[in-house]
Protein backbone atom coordinates (compact mmCIF):
# COMPACT_ATOMS: atom_id res chain seq x y z
CA UNK A 1 0.00 0.00 0.00
CA UNK A 2 1.31 3.45 -1.16
CA UNK A 3 -0.37 4.94 1.84
CA UNK A 4 1.47 5.22 5.29
CA UNK A 5 -0.97 4.03 8.07
CA UNK A 6 0.50 6.26 10.36
CA UNK A 7 -1.12 9.53 7.99
CA UNK A 8 -4.62 8.25 8.19
CA UNK A 9 -6.42 11.24 9.85
CA UNK A 10 -5.17 13.23 6.62
CA UNK A 11 -7.97 11.71 4.90
CA UNK A 12 -10.97 13.14 7.40
CA UNK A 13 -14.19 14.96 6.86
CA UNK A 14 -15.10 17.51 3.95
CA UNK A 15 -12.88 19.98 3.60
CA UNK A 16 -9.41 18.74 5.06
CA UNK A 17 -6.30 19.25 3.84
CA UNK A 18 -4.82 16.04 1.72
CA UNK A 19 -1.71 15.21 3.46
CA UNK A 20 -1.28 11.37 2.75
CA UNK A 21 1.39 10.26 0.23
CA UNK A 22 0.27 8.80 -2.58
CA UNK A 23 -3.64 9.95 -2.25
CA UNK A 24 -5.45 13.10 -3.53
CA UNK A 25 -8.64 13.77 -2.70
CA UNK A 26 -10.83 16.61 -3.98
CA UNK A 27 -12.54 17.39 -0.43
CA UNK A 28 -14.25 20.69 -0.97
CA UNK A 29 -17.94 19.01 -0.91
CA UNK A 30 -20.43 20.63 1.77
CA UNK A 31 -20.75 18.71 4.48
CA UNK A 32 -23.89 16.02 4.43
CA UNK A 33 -27.38 17.37 5.51
CA UNK A 34 -28.82 16.03 8.77
CA UNK A 35 -32.25 16.63 10.35
CA UNK A 36 -32.70 16.96 14.61
CA UNK A 37 -30.72 14.04 16.21
CA UNK A 38 -33.86 13.99 17.90
CA UNK A 39 -36.42 14.26 15.81
CA UNK A 40 -37.67 10.68 14.74
CA UNK A 41 -37.31 11.13 10.98
CA UNK A 42 -33.30 11.42 9.80
CA UNK A 43 -31.99 12.00 6.58
CA UNK A 44 -28.58 12.10 5.35
CA UNK A 45 -27.66 13.67 1.47
CA UNK A 46 -24.40 13.61 0.24
CA UNK A 47 -22.97 15.80 -2.55
CA UNK A 48 -21.81 14.16 -6.00
CA UNK A 49 -17.59 14.86 -6.91
CA UNK A 50 -17.90 17.65 -9.22
CA UNK A 51 -15.33 15.23 -11.30
CA UNK A 52 -17.71 13.03 -11.66
CA UNK A 53 -19.98 12.47 -14.66
CA UNK A 54 -24.04 13.24 -14.50
CA UNK A 55 -26.76 12.14 -16.35
CA UNK A 56 -29.39 14.69 -17.11
CA UNK A 57 -32.81 12.25 -17.57
CA UNK A 58 -34.05 12.90 -13.92
CA UNK A 59 -34.52 15.48 -11.51
CA UNK A 60 -34.90 13.58 -7.85
CA UNK A 61 -35.87 15.30 -4.49
CA UNK A 62 -36.20 13.76 -1.21
CA UNK A 63 -37.88 14.87 2.39
CA UNK A 64 -38.16 13.09 5.64
CA UNK A 65 -42.04 11.85 5.32
CA UNK A 66 -44.73 13.33 5.54
CA UNK A 67 -43.97 17.28 5.11
CA UNK A 68 -40.03 17.72 5.99
CA UNK A 69 -37.74 20.23 3.71
CA UNK A 70 -37.33 19.27 0.12
CA UNK A 71 -33.74 18.31 -0.76
CA UNK A 72 -32.77 17.72 -4.64
CA UNK A 73 -30.18 14.76 -4.60
CA UNK A 74 -26.84 14.69 -6.88
CA UNK A 75 -27.34 12.26 -9.65
CA UNK A 76 -24.37 9.71 -10.60
CA UNK A 77 -24.25 7.97 -13.95
CA UNK A 78 -23.58 4.53 -13.87
CA UNK A 79 -23.16 3.23 -16.99
CA UNK A 80 -24.54 -0.37 -18.50
CA UNK A 81 -24.19 -2.46 -21.82
CA UNK A 82 -26.45 -4.51 -24.05
CA UNK A 83 -25.31 -7.31 -26.58
CA UNK A 84 -26.29 -7.40 -30.31
CA UNK A 85 -27.33 -10.41 -31.11
CA UNK A 86 -26.42 -10.14 -34.07
CA UNK A 87 -22.73 -8.79 -34.68
CA UNK A 88 -21.87 -9.78 -30.82
CA UNK A 89 -20.58 -5.97 -30.33
CA UNK A 90 -21.59 -4.18 -27.28
CA UNK A 91 -23.59 -0.99 -26.74
CA UNK A 92 -22.86 1.16 -23.75
CA UNK A 93 -25.81 3.15 -21.87
CA UNK A 94 -25.44 5.96 -19.29
CA UNK A 95 -28.12 5.65 -16.84
CA UNK A 96 -28.94 7.33 -13.80
CA UNK A 97 -28.23 6.18 -9.86
CA UNK A 98 -28.97 8.86 -6.49
CA UNK A 99 -28.38 7.54 -3.14
CA UNK A 100 -29.43 8.79 0.58
CA UNK A 101 -29.48 7.73 4.24
CA UNK A 102 -32.36 8.42 6.52
CA UNK A 103 -34.61 6.75 9.37
CA UNK A 104 -38.41 6.69 9.32
CA UNK A 105 -40.00 7.51 6.49
CA UNK A 106 -38.73 9.56 3.27
CA UNK A 107 -40.99 10.47 0.23
CA UNK A 108 -39.36 11.01 -3.00
CA UNK A 109 -40.13 13.01 -5.92
CA UNK A 110 -39.08 12.31 -9.66
CA UNK A 111 -39.29 14.28 -12.55
CA UNK A 112 -38.31 12.87 -16.09
CA UNK A 113 -37.00 15.69 -17.69
CA UNK A 114 -37.08 14.19 -20.90
CA UNK A 115 -41.05 14.15 -20.72
CA UNK A 116 -44.29 12.40 -21.85
CA UNK A 117 -43.91 9.88 -18.95
CA UNK A 118 -46.96 8.13 -18.81
CA UNK A 119 -46.32 5.37 -16.84
CA UNK A 120 -43.76 4.93 -14.06
CA UNK A 121 -42.94 1.78 -11.74
CA UNK A 122 -40.72 1.03 -9.06
CA UNK A 123 -38.88 -2.27 -8.44
CA UNK A 124 -39.10 -4.70 -7.22
CA UNK A 125 -42.71 -5.24 -7.95
CA UNK A 126 -42.77 -7.59 -4.95
CA UNK A 127 -42.56 -4.37 -3.07
CA UNK A 128 -46.00 -3.42 -3.69
CA UNK A 129 -44.57 0.02 -4.61
CA UNK A 130 -47.50 2.01 -6.75
CA UNK A 131 -45.82 5.69 -7.60
CA UNK A 132 -48.35 8.10 -7.89
CA UNK A 133 -47.85 10.22 -11.60
CA UNK A 134 -48.86 13.30 -12.10
CA UNK A 135 -47.43 14.72 -15.46
CA UNK A 136 -43.98 13.65 -16.06
CA UNK A 137 -43.69 13.90 -12.01
CA UNK A 138 -44.35 10.53 -9.68
CA UNK A 139 -44.18 10.32 -5.79
CA UNK A 140 -43.87 7.85 -3.69
CA UNK A 141 -42.79 6.81 -0.24
CA UNK A 142 -39.80 4.17 1.46
CA UNK A 143 -40.65 2.96 5.08
CA UNK A 144 -36.88 1.53 5.31
CA UNK A 145 -34.34 1.42 3.52
CA UNK A 146 -34.42 -0.24 0.02
CA UNK A 147 -32.65 -0.54 -3.36
CA UNK A 148 -34.89 -0.07 -5.85
CA UNK A 149 -35.74 1.03 -10.03
CA UNK A 150 -37.78 3.31 -11.31
CA UNK A 151 -38.75 2.94 -14.61
CA UNK A 152 -40.33 5.29 -16.66
CA UNK A 153 -42.58 4.49 -19.85
CA UNK A 154 -40.51 0.83 -19.91
CA UNK A 155 -37.32 2.09 -20.41
CA UNK A 156 -34.81 -0.39 -19.78
CA UNK A 157 -31.83 1.76 -19.94
CA UNK A 158 -32.65 5.09 -19.15
CA UNK A 159 -33.93 4.76 -15.66
CA UNK A 160 -33.22 5.64 -11.82
CA UNK A 161 -31.78 3.70 -9.28
CA UNK A 162 -32.30 4.64 -5.92
CA UNK A 163 -29.97 3.03 -3.32
CA UNK A 164 -30.35 4.13 0.48
CA UNK A 165 -28.98 2.83 3.75
CA UNK A 166 -30.21 3.58 7.35
CA UNK A 167 -27.82 5.91 9.28
CA UNK A 168 -24.81 4.96 11.11
CA UNK A 169 -25.26 5.10 14.69
CA UNK A 170 -21.35 4.33 15.40
CA UNK A 171 -19.25 4.81 12.00
CA UNK A 172 -15.45 4.66 12.44
CA UNK A 173 -13.77 7.45 13.53
CA UNK A 174 -11.31 8.92 11.34
CA UNK A 175 -8.38 9.13 13.90
CA UNK A 176 -8.98 5.34 15.00
CA UNK A 177 -5.44 3.35 14.68
CA UNK A 178 -7.24 1.01 12.91
CA UNK A 179 -9.49 2.73 10.33
CA UNK A 180 -8.19 3.82 6.82
CA UNK A 181 -10.56 6.72 6.64
CA UNK A 182 -11.64 8.27 3.00
CA UNK A 183 -13.62 11.65 3.73
CA UNK A 184 -16.27 13.14 0.97
CA UNK A 185 -14.32 14.04 -2.40
CA UNK A 186 -12.31 12.30 -5.23
CA UNK A 187 -9.69 10.06 -3.84
CA UNK A 188 -6.65 8.34 -6.03
CA UNK A 189 -4.53 5.25 -4.42
CA UNK A 190 -0.63 5.51 -6.39
CA UNK A 191 -0.57 2.23 -8.67
CA UNK A 192 -4.76 1.93 -8.33
CA UNK A 193 -4.96 -0.33 -5.66
CA UNK A 194 -5.11 -0.21 -1.86
CA UNK A 195 -4.05 -3.30 0.24
CA UNK A 196 -5.39 -3.77 3.55
CA UNK A 197 -3.43 -4.83 5.95
CA UNK A 198 -5.22 -7.91 9.25
CA UNK A 199 -7.34 -6.28 11.16
CA UNK A 200 -7.62 -2.63 9.51
CA UNK A 201 -11.03 -1.46 7.97
CA UNK A 202 -10.90 0.76 5.00
CA UNK A 203 -14.34 3.08 5.39
CA UNK A 204 -15.14 5.10 2.54
CA UNK A 205 -17.75 7.62 4.60
CA UNK A 206 -20.84 9.00 2.64
CA UNK A 207 -19.53 10.97 -0.38
CA UNK A 208 -16.36 9.76 -0.76
CA UNK A 209 -15.45 7.97 -3.98
CA UNK A 210 -12.11 5.66 -4.32
CA UNK A 211 -10.99 5.75 -7.88
CA UNK A 212 -8.94 1.88 -7.07
CA UNK A 213 -8.95 -1.90 -6.19
CA UNK A 214 -9.45 -2.91 -2.54
CA UNK A 215 -7.03 -5.54 -2.14
CA UNK A 216 -7.42 -8.25 0.73
CA UNK A 217 -3.92 -10.68 0.34
CA UNK A 218 -3.58 -13.25 2.96
CA UNK A 219 -5.01 -10.99 5.91
CA UNK A 220 -7.91 -12.04 8.79
CA UNK A 221 -10.20 -10.02 10.44
CA UNK A 222 -10.12 -6.56 7.61
CA UNK A 223 -13.31 -5.13 6.53
CA UNK A 224 -14.18 -2.68 3.83
CA UNK A 225 -17.16 -0.37 4.86
CA UNK A 226 -19.27 2.86 4.50
CA UNK A 227 -21.71 4.48 2.37
CA UNK A 228 -19.13 5.96 -0.21
CA UNK A 229 -17.98 4.65 -3.65
CA UNK A 230 -15.14 2.07 -5.72
CA UNK A 231 -15.38 4.13 -8.94
CA UNK A 232 -13.71 2.63 -11.93
CA UNK A 233 -10.59 1.03 -10.50
CA UNK A 234 -8.83 -2.02 -12.41
CA UNK A 235 -11.39 -4.57 -10.63
CA UNK A 236 -13.74 -3.09 -7.23
CA UNK A 237 -12.33 -5.63 -4.37
CA UNK A 238 -9.92 -8.69 -4.49
CA UNK A 239 -9.98 -11.23 -1.94
CA UNK A 240 -7.40 -13.87 -1.72
CA UNK A 241 -6.36 -16.32 1.05
CA UNK A 242 -8.10 -14.65 3.36
CA UNK A 243 -10.40 -15.19 5.99
CA UNK A 244 -12.82 -13.19 8.60
CA UNK A 245 -13.37 -10.11 5.45
CA UNK A 246 -16.34 -8.39 5.56
CA UNK A 247 -17.53 -5.83 3.17
CA UNK A 248 -20.71 -3.18 3.86
CA UNK A 249 -22.63 -0.97 2.21
CA UNK A 250 -20.30 0.25 -0.68
CA UNK A 251 -21.27 1.32 -3.88
CA UNK A 252 -18.57 -0.12 -7.02
CA UNK A 253 -19.73 1.50 -10.06
CA UNK A 254 -17.94 0.90 -13.44
CA UNK A 255 -15.06 -1.28 -12.55
CA UNK A 256 -12.42 -2.39 -15.02
CA UNK A 257 -13.18 -5.73 -14.14
CA UNK A 258 -15.46 -7.64 -11.76
CA UNK A 259 -17.34 -5.91 -9.32
CA UNK A 260 -15.46 -8.40 -6.28
CA UNK A 261 -13.74 -11.17 -6.33
CA UNK A 262 -13.40 -13.80 -3.77
CA UNK A 263 -10.02 -17.07 -4.31
CA UNK A 264 -9.37 -19.62 -1.71
CA UNK A 265 -10.86 -17.52 0.72
CA UNK A 266 -12.74 -18.46 3.90
CA UNK A 267 -15.81 -16.73 6.49
CA UNK A 268 -16.26 -13.22 4.33
CA UNK A 269 -19.67 -11.79 4.66
CA UNK A 270 -20.35 -8.93 2.00
CA UNK A 271 -23.70 -7.00 3.16
CA UNK A 272 -25.76 -4.90 1.10
CA UNK A 273 -22.68 -4.33 -1.06
CA UNK A 274 -24.21 -2.94 -4.86
CA UNK A 275 -22.34 -3.02 -8.34
CA UNK A 276 -23.03 -1.68 -11.85
CA UNK A 277 -21.01 -2.27 -14.53
CA UNK A 278 -20.69 -2.28 -18.21
CA UNK A 279 -17.30 -3.40 -19.23
CA UNK A 280 -16.27 -6.99 -21.55
CA UNK A 281 -16.00 -9.66 -18.55
CA UNK A 282 -18.22 -7.10 -16.05
CA UNK A 283 -19.23 -9.45 -13.86
CA UNK A 284 -20.52 -8.75 -10.12
CA UNK A 285 -19.23 -11.14 -7.56
CA UNK A 286 -17.50 -14.38 -8.19
CA UNK A 287 -16.18 -16.94 -5.85
CA UNK A 288 -13.49 -19.39 -6.61
CA UNK A 289 -12.65 -22.28 -3.98
CA UNK A 290 -13.97 -20.58 -1.02
CA UNK A 291 -15.78 -21.58 2.01
CA UNK A 292 -18.23 -19.97 4.32
CA UNK A 293 -19.27 -17.19 1.58
CA UNK A 294 -22.25 -14.89 2.67
CA UNK A 295 -23.87 -12.06 0.26
CA UNK A 296 -26.92 -10.48 1.97
CA UNK A 297 -29.24 -7.74 0.82
CA UNK A 298 -27.04 -7.02 -1.86
CA UNK A 299 -28.30 -5.09 -5.17
CA UNK A 300 -26.49 -6.21 -8.50
CA UNK A 301 -27.02 -4.81 -11.92
CA UNK A 302 -24.03 -6.12 -14.24
CA UNK A 303 -23.49 -6.87 -17.32
CA UNK A 304 -22.37 -10.52 -17.29
CA UNK A 305 -23.02 -12.79 -14.61
CA UNK A 306 -24.04 -11.16 -11.04
CA UNK A 307 -22.82 -13.88 -9.08
CA UNK A 308 -20.73 -16.57 -10.30
CA UNK A 309 -19.66 -19.81 -7.79
CA UNK A 310 -16.80 -21.58 -9.16
CA UNK A 311 -14.21 -24.16 -7.85
CA UNK A 312 -10.64 -23.77 -9.63
CA UNK A 313 -9.60 -21.25 -12.35
CA UNK A 314 -6.34 -19.34 -12.90
CA UNK A 315 -4.06 -19.83 -9.60
CA UNK A 316 -7.12 -20.63 -7.06
CA UNK A 317 -7.65 -24.74 -5.82
CA UNK A 318 -9.69 -26.26 -3.84
CA UNK A 319 -13.21 -27.35 -3.57
CA UNK A 320 -15.88 -24.76 -3.32
CA UNK A 321 -18.55 -25.14 -0.22
CA UNK A 322 -21.06 -23.29 2.27
CA UNK A 323 -22.10 -20.39 0.34
CA UNK A 324 -24.86 -18.15 0.51
CA UNK A 325 -27.02 -15.96 -1.83
CA UNK A 326 -30.11 -14.22 -0.46
CA UNK A 327 -32.09 -11.24 0.39
CA UNK A 328 -30.67 -9.95 -3.06
CA UNK A 329 -32.17 -7.86 -6.04
CA UNK A 330 -30.62 -9.00 -9.54
CA UNK A 331 -30.17 -7.39 -12.71
CA UNK A 332 -28.34 -9.32 -15.76
CA UNK A 333 -27.82 -6.84 -18.54
CA UNK A 334 -25.54 -9.75 -19.80
CA UNK A 335 -25.13 -13.36 -19.31
CA UNK A 336 -26.67 -14.79 -15.89
CA UNK A 337 -27.85 -13.23 -12.78
CA UNK A 338 -26.89 -16.42 -11.03
CA UNK A 339 -24.36 -18.97 -12.82
CA UNK A 340 -22.64 -21.87 -10.86
CA UNK A 341 -19.60 -24.48 -11.84
CA UNK A 342 -18.26 -23.52 -14.98
CA UNK A 343 -14.44 -23.64 -13.76
CA UNK A 344 -12.80 -26.62 -11.84
CA UNK A 345 -9.94 -28.79 -12.32
CA UNK A 346 -10.16 -31.87 -14.34
CA UNK A 347 -6.39 -33.14 -12.89
CA UNK A 348 -7.85 -32.94 -9.36
CA UNK A 349 -11.64 -33.01 -9.54
CA UNK A 350 -13.44 -30.92 -6.85
CA UNK A 351 -16.92 -30.26 -5.38
CA UNK A 352 -19.13 -27.21 -5.26
CA UNK A 353 -21.57 -28.11 -2.68
CA UNK A 354 -23.83 -26.40 0.14
CA UNK A 355 -25.61 -23.45 -1.66
CA UNK A 356 -28.40 -21.92 -0.07
CA UNK A 357 -29.94 -19.04 -2.71
CA UNK A 358 -33.07 -17.61 -1.26
CA UNK A 359 -35.32 -14.48 -1.09
CA UNK A 360 -34.37 -12.94 -4.32
CA UNK A 361 -36.31 -10.56 -6.65
CA UNK A 362 -34.54 -11.56 -10.11
CA UNK A 363 -35.52 -7.79 -12.57
CA UNK A 364 -33.91 -9.11 -15.40
CA UNK A 365 -32.13 -11.39 -17.48
CA UNK A 366 -30.80 -11.13 -20.96
CA UNK A 367 -28.54 -13.85 -23.55
CA UNK A 368 -28.88 -14.15 -26.65
CA UNK A 369 -26.86 -17.60 -26.58
CA UNK A 370 -29.14 -20.36 -25.19
CA UNK A 371 -25.94 -22.51 -23.07
CA UNK A 372 -25.56 -19.11 -21.06
CA UNK A 373 -29.19 -18.95 -19.99
CA UNK A 374 -30.81 -19.27 -17.13
CA UNK A 375 -31.72 -17.02 -14.38
CA UNK A 376 -30.14 -19.32 -12.28
CA UNK A 377 -27.75 -21.50 -14.10
CA UNK A 378 -26.57 -25.06 -12.66
CA UNK A 379 -23.49 -26.00 -15.23
CA UNK A 380 -20.71 -28.19 -14.09
CA UNK A 381 -17.40 -28.32 -16.30
CA UNK A 382 -14.42 -28.89 -15.94
CA UNK A 383 -15.46 -32.46 -13.99
CA UNK A 384 -16.86 -30.53 -11.37
CA UNK A 385 -19.86 -31.81 -9.08
CA UNK A 386 -22.57 -29.70 -7.82
CA UNK A 387 -24.41 -30.94 -4.75
CA UNK A 388 -26.64 -30.07 -1.96
CA UNK A 389 -27.89 -27.00 -3.69
CA UNK A 390 -31.29 -25.26 -1.83
CA UNK A 391 -32.95 -22.33 -3.93
CA UNK A 392 -36.13 -21.20 -1.81
CA UNK A 393 -38.25 -18.19 -2.15
CA UNK A 394 -37.56 -16.69 -5.70
CA UNK A 395 -39.42 -14.24 -7.41
CA UNK A 396 -38.36 -13.66 -11.46
CA UNK A 397 -39.98 -10.69 -13.16
CA UNK A 398 -40.85 -10.85 -16.92
CA UNK A 399 -37.13 -10.86 -18.71
CA UNK A 400 -35.98 -9.83 -21.77
CA UNK A 401 -34.39 -13.34 -23.15
CA UNK A 402 -33.21 -16.04 -21.31
CA UNK A 403 -34.45 -19.03 -19.43
CA UNK A 404 -35.91 -19.47 -16.12
CA UNK A 405 -33.76 -21.71 -14.45
CA UNK A 406 -30.78 -24.24 -16.16
CA UNK A 407 -29.00 -27.34 -15.26
CA UNK A 408 -26.81 -28.65 -17.54
CA UNK A 409 -23.40 -31.27 -17.37
CA UNK A 410 -21.21 -29.56 -19.40
CA UNK A 411 -18.03 -29.75 -21.60
CA UNK A 412 -17.65 -26.16 -23.30
CA UNK A 413 -14.38 -26.46 -25.12
CA UNK A 414 -14.15 -22.23 -25.00
CA UNK A 415 -13.69 -22.96 -21.08
CA UNK A 416 -13.66 -26.81 -20.47
CA UNK A 417 -10.88 -29.45 -20.82
CA UNK A 418 -13.31 -32.20 -19.39
CA UNK A 419 -17.09 -32.97 -19.07
CA UNK A 420 -18.62 -32.22 -15.19
CA UNK A 421 -19.04 -34.79 -13.22
CA UNK A 422 -22.66 -34.49 -12.44
CA UNK A 423 -25.55 -32.55 -9.99
CA UNK A 424 -27.10 -34.19 -7.07
CA UNK A 425 -29.56 -33.27 -4.61
CA UNK A 426 -31.32 -29.63 -5.53
CA UNK A 427 -34.17 -28.53 -3.29
CA UNK A 428 -36.40 -25.58 -5.01
CA UNK A 429 -39.06 -24.35 -3.08
CA UNK A 430 -41.62 -21.35 -4.01
CA UNK A 431 -39.54 -20.29 -7.08
CA UNK A 432 -42.47 -18.29 -9.11
CA UNK A 433 -42.11 -16.52 -12.53
CA UNK A 434 -44.69 -14.10 -14.43
CA UNK A 435 -44.08 -12.94 -18.20
CA UNK A 436 -43.80 -14.26 -21.81
CA UNK A 437 -40.46 -14.03 -22.56
CA UNK A 438 -39.19 -16.91 -21.08
CA UNK A 439 -37.79 -19.81 -23.11
CA UNK A 440 -37.63 -23.36 -22.51
CA UNK A 441 -35.61 -24.42 -19.54
CA UNK A 442 -33.64 -27.25 -19.89
CA UNK A 443 -32.45 -29.96 -17.53
CA UNK A 444 -29.60 -32.04 -19.62
CA UNK A 445 -27.50 -34.79 -18.30
CA UNK A 446 -24.37 -35.34 -20.35
CA UNK A 447 -24.80 -39.47 -20.53
CA UNK A 448 -25.20 -42.09 -17.98
CA UNK A 449 -21.98 -41.23 -16.15
CA UNK A 450 -22.54 -37.89 -16.25
CA UNK A 451 -26.16 -37.32 -14.69
CA UNK A 452 -28.40 -34.98 -13.05
CA UNK A 453 -30.07 -36.65 -9.60
CA UNK A 454 -32.53 -35.88 -7.36
CA UNK A 455 -34.02 -32.33 -8.04
CA UNK A 456 -37.37 -31.22 -6.94
CA UNK A 457 -39.05 -28.75 -7.12
CA UNK A 458 -41.91 -27.88 -4.46
CA UNK A 459 -44.46 -25.05 -5.09
CA UNK A 460 -43.16 -24.09 -8.85
CA UNK A 461 -45.21 -21.17 -9.82
CA UNK A 462 -45.60 -20.13 -13.07
CA UNK A 463 -47.31 -17.27 -14.25
CA UNK A 464 -49.79 -18.10 -11.30
CA UNK A 465 -50.97 -22.07 -11.88
CA UNK A 466 -48.62 -24.36 -9.36
CA UNK A 467 -46.80 -26.68 -11.23
CA UNK A 468 -46.94 -30.48 -9.91
CA UNK A 469 -46.66 -33.84 -10.98
CA UNK A 470 -50.35 -34.13 -9.45
CA UNK A 471 -51.64 -31.31 -11.73
CA UNK A 472 -54.61 -32.10 -14.50
CA UNK A 473 -53.14 -33.04 -17.98
CA UNK A 474 -53.16 -35.61 -20.46
CA UNK A 475 -52.03 -39.01 -19.21
CA UNK A 476 -49.10 -38.95 -21.57
CA UNK A 477 -47.46 -35.59 -20.67
CA UNK A 478 -44.73 -34.76 -18.98
CA UNK A 479 -44.95 -32.55 -16.54
CA UNK A 480 -42.31 -30.52 -17.76
CA UNK A 481 -44.46 -29.94 -21.08
CA UNK A 482 -47.42 -28.04 -19.02
CA UNK A 483 -44.44 -25.05 -18.88
CA UNK A 484 -42.85 -26.47 -22.59
CA UNK A 485 -39.74 -26.84 -20.63
CA UNK A 486 -37.37 -30.25 -21.95
CA UNK A 487 -35.65 -32.82 -19.48
CA UNK A 488 -33.50 -35.40 -21.27
CA UNK A 489 -32.83 -39.47 -20.41
CA UNK A 490 -29.41 -38.61 -18.21
CA UNK A 491 -32.06 -36.49 -15.60
CA UNK A 492 -32.92 -38.92 -12.74
CA UNK A 493 -35.90 -38.54 -9.89
CA UNK A 494 -37.19 -34.94 -11.50
CA UNK A 495 -39.98 -34.51 -9.21
CA UNK A 496 -42.25 -31.41 -8.67
CA UNK A 497 -44.68 -31.36 -5.37
CA UNK A 498 -46.97 -28.99 -3.77
CA UNK A 499 -46.75 -28.19 -0.65
CA UNK A 500 -49.52 -29.60 0.69
CA UNK A 501 -48.06 -33.18 -0.95
CA UNK A 502 -44.83 -32.19 0.98
CA UNK A 503 -46.52 -31.62 4.44
CA UNK A 504 -48.78 -34.47 3.94
CA UNK A 505 -45.36 -36.63 3.07
CA UNK A 506 -43.67 -35.25 6.62
CA UNK A 507 -46.84 -35.97 8.49
CA UNK A 508 -46.71 -39.45 7.05
CA UNK A 509 -43.05 -40.09 7.89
Amino acid sequence: MNTPLSRRTALQAAGATVLAAGLSGGLTATAAHAEDSNSISKLVTYPRPATLPTNTSFKVRVRTAPDGDWQTLDIYRPQLEEINATTGSGKVYNTSMVYFDFLGSVELEITYLKGSATKARVRPDALGIAPELLGDTLRFTLDEPRDVVVQINDEIFDCLHVITNGIDPHPPCADDPDVIYFGPGVHTITGNVLTVPSGKTVHLAGGAVLTAQVFFKDVEKAALTGHGMLYAGPGGILCEGSKNIRVQDVIIMNPNGYAGTFGESENVHVKKARSFSSKGNGDGFDVFSSTGIVFDGCFMRNSDDCFAIYAHRWDYYGDTRDITIQNCTLWADVAHPINVGTHGNTDAPEVIENLVIKNLDILDHREPQMGYQGCIALNPGDSNLIKNVRIEDVRIEDFRWGQVIHMRIMYNTKYNTSVGRGIEDVYIKNLSYRGTHANPSLFLGYDAEHAIRNVTFENLVINGQVIADSMKKPSWYYTTDAVQWFYNEHVLNLKFLTTAEVEAEAVAL
